[in-house]
């Protein structure tokens, strides 16, 4: 049975076990289902997220072990709490051998291990990637009956360990290389282009076992009621894998399964649906003004920022299969029969580049495959052959090692070249740029809106909805401020000529993020904006990137912050112009979270985002989370309190906690869908939909909104009463919103 909702925290060293279980009383008076828990399994020692996982047998010993473990699922009991935790099929830790068992006994008896077939290793010796330099063999030592590079430690086979510590090297079944090298040489699969991340063969039914037999047992033992999977595009078969935890686990499963615009999940795999970034784009995009796409489109290109998007991604992608990933296009490669190696690698490498979504399930969805070989057919007529050969051997065992290392590594490109890549070097409107979104479809109508809520109820009413998560690019409430600016086209360009004239970022690209950013963050540190900034200016791979630095342009770059501080004149206009669309942010804020809260679906509210939140990319949305403010307002409301909408962001936790109370106190509100029409000259300001006996009503577009006189909504026949304020609710927008930007009706009392 699904949750009614769901939380997000994330664990880490300072804050275990013990810390969510001092917070389940606060998740419970705000009306929360259930606790959603980053991975608990055990990571790499010190991990600050726990998606780099190295003994999946027991609970992490730094979150508490399985003593917190337990305590905590305690504490969740008593407040008839559920417990959905995240787990990492795809890959585990070996950034520290030693503290991985299975792969250091893979390193030490090569394939005579008897986790050999555990990690989806192509050949040994296995490469490691660790060191500084080619001449850096030379430093290696023997010490304590391993093979060390400085802090690093590699187990010796046995029977190995006379000789010189290059002479010892030479004999195990691994071999230490340049750093560099992993990105065209790697012989094992990677999480993306992450090194320590090693890939784990999950499809085989002994390492399933294996690496899901602790989670199932929580699960059998009615500790966890929901898992959430991370990245199964990684898997070579997630439908099976999906069918699979399903079937063991009996419980309710979501994916991290990101979908294109119109693009269906797969029925087949039997979950709950996805954890939301198809939501997030609907939902946000829908207080977008599309009218504004020619005016930044036209800042873009006067500023010299790339304003093809399709041609952008391919250059990206193309960037990704060329460095990065080339390991991966070379494996795959190799599988190709009848082509000589040049054309096949190039034939693979157009192939990912050409993948309108993430990856085809073959033969399920077979269409998105088809249209990959149809692009680069027509685009690089010189490699009709190899093409055509690739694709008769795939359609031919669409479940052969060939077909499988392709889908497996398309995500990989498409998320690596557009989201780490293009979204941060597309800059026109940053509210868009978002995991799961569509930069290059300026925003989302209200019909398009509708359309995908009611097909949502009808096809994954216990989907995941979420509007920000640790993997979002920026936080909800950032854009829903940026939204403001698609309604202040010509004022936003005007001031950012300006500003740029005065303190500018020499690379265009970044330039225009920067201002972006900084609006929809202000007012922020120059210790948190500079950091984004560095991150942002390498992932976008223009002037520096994480592997080759150029440290003139990154200091630039870190500078840049405070000089716009210390310009009088520009940081004034900034503050002010901040100011200025602050009020109509907290209005989109209002407005987004209510269509989540009450829409079709799961909702989830990522730690921290009840009060206003203005949190950038990774790591800057871990930070911590002042729950004993939270707690304190959460307080005054039980007692009554109405809050203005202001600073503290109240007025969000009263939307939170009444929409979560309606759904865990009266779940029969929340079936159904219909949208519901306002007449009058406001009438596309407002969108709304009813449920079953309750209706959620947000205002859209606030800024060019001519205010609600003669505009009416067309109420169901019922008295109904706006749950945020307690008054009867008539069709009248002027008096149903004139506390709030938003209403939730209610038929009857609420």
């Amino acid at each position: 049975m699904a949750p009614r909702s769901t939380y997000r925290v994330q664990m880490r060293p300072g804050f275990g076990f013990a810390d969510a279980a001092a917070i389940a009383d606060y998740l419970d008076d705000l009306g929360v289902g259930a606790l959603y828990s980053s991975p608990i399994l055990t990571p790499v020692k010190g991990s600050t997220h726990g998606y780099d996982v190295v003994d999946t047998s027991r609970a992490n010993p730094e979150l508490g072990g399985e003593e917190g473990r337990q305590a905590l699922v305690r504490r969740l009991r008593e407040l008839g709490l559920d417990f959905v935790v995240d787990i990492v099929p795809n890959h585990m830790s070996v950034e520290v051998p030693a503290q991985n068992a299975w792969w250091w006994d893979v390193l030490a008896n090569g394939p005579a291990s008897e986790f050999a077939g555990y990690f989806d290793i192509e050949s040994f010796p296995v490469l490691l990637p660790v060191l500084g330099s080619d001449d850096a063999i030379d430093e290696l030592a023997i010490k304590d009956g391993k093979l060390t590079y400085y802090d690093h430690e590699f187990p010796l086979a046995e029977g190995t360990a006379t000789g010189t510590a290059r002479e010892v090297h030479e004999r195990q079944h691994y071999r230490l290389v340049n750093w560099r090298r992993a990105g065209a040489e790697l012989n094992y699969r990677r999480f993306f282009d992450v090194t320590t991340l090693a890939g784990v063969r999950v499809e085989v039914p002994e390492v399933f076992d294996a690496t899901h037999a602790e989670v199932l047992r929580w699960v059998a033992d009615g500790d966890v009621q929901g898992l959430r999977v991370d990245h199964p595009d990684g898997l070579a078969d997630p439908g099976g894998y999906a069918r699979r935890l399903v079937e063991r686990s009996g419980t309710w499963v979501v994916v991290e399964k990101i979908l294109e615009p119109g693009e269906p999940l797969p029925e087949s795999w039997g979950v709950a649906g996805t954890t939301g970034y198809d939501a997030l784009r609907e939902v946000c995009g829908v207080f977008v003004d599309q009218s504004a796409e020619p005016a930044f489109t036209g800042l873009a290109r006067e500023l010299g920022v790339p304003v093809d998007f399709a041609a952008l991604v391919e250059e990206c992608r193309q960037l990704i299969t060329s460095t990065s990933l080339a390991t991966e296009v070379r494996r795959i490669a190799n599988h190709v029969v009848g082509v000589d190696a040049m054309s096949a690698r190039r034939a693979v490498g157009e192939l990912m580049v050409a993948f309108a979504v993430y990856r085809s399930y073959l033969p399920e969805h077979e269409r998105y495959w088809a249209g990959a070989v149809e692009r680069v057919r027509t685009a690089w007529p010189e490699l009709a052959e190899a093409v055509a050969a690739i694709d008769t051997q795939v359609r031919a065992d669409p479940g052969g090692e060939l077909a499988t290392r392709l889908q497996q590594t398309s995500g990989m490109v498409v998320a690596k070249g557009t989201e780490d890549t293009a979204f941060y070097r597309y800059s026109r409107f940053l509210a868009l740029n978002e995991v799961g979104g569509s930069p290059d479809h300026f925003g989302v109508s209200v019909e398009e809106f509708h359309a995908a809520q009611a097909a949502r109820e009808a096809d994954w009413p216990a989907a995941m909805t979420t509007l920000s998560t640790h993997d979002t690019k920026r936080s909800e409430d950032v854009r829903a401020r940026l939204a403001v600016l698609a309604e202040l086209p010509d004022e936003f360009a005007a001031a950012v000529r300006r500003w740029t004239e005065r303190v500018g970022i020499a690379e265009p690209t970044l330039n225009l993020l920067a201002w972006q950013t900084l609006l929809g963050a202000w007012p922020i540190s120059t210790e948190r904006m500079s950091a984004y900034l560095d991150k942002a200016a390498k992932e976008a791979k223009v002037r520096t990137t994480w592997v080759d630095h150029d440290e003139e342009f990154e200091a630039q770059v870190q500078a840049w912050h405070k000089s716009v501080l210390d310009d009088e004149e520009v940081a004034a206009e900034v503050a002010a112009f901040a100011e200025k669309i602050t009020p109509y942010g907290w209005s989109n804020a209002l407005g987004q979270k209510l269509l989540q809260l009450a829409g079709p679906g799961i909702p989830d509210v990522y730690q921290g985002t009840e009060l206003w939140d203005l949190s950038l990319v990774d790591p800057d949305n871990r930070r911590d989370v002042d729950f004993d403010t939270r707690r304190a307002l959460l307080g005054r409301l039980a007692g009554g309190w109405r809050p203005p909408v202001d600073d503290t962001g109240a007025a969000k936790l009263h939307l939170v906690r009444t929409v979560l109370r309606l759904r865990r106190e009266r779940p029969e509100l929340f079936t159904g869908y219909r949208p519901v029409r306002a007449t009058g000259p406001a009438a596309e300001h407002v969108v709304a939909f009813e449920r079953s006996g309750l209706i959620a009503v947000a205002t859209r577009l606030p800024v060019r909104s001519p205010g609600w006189t003669g505009t009416d909504l067309a109420l169901p026949a019922g008295d109904w009463t706006d749950a945020l304020t307690g008054r009867p609710a008539a069709g009248a927008l002027g008096d149903l919103l004139s506390d709030y930007p938003v209403a939730v009706l209610v038929r009857g009392q609420a």
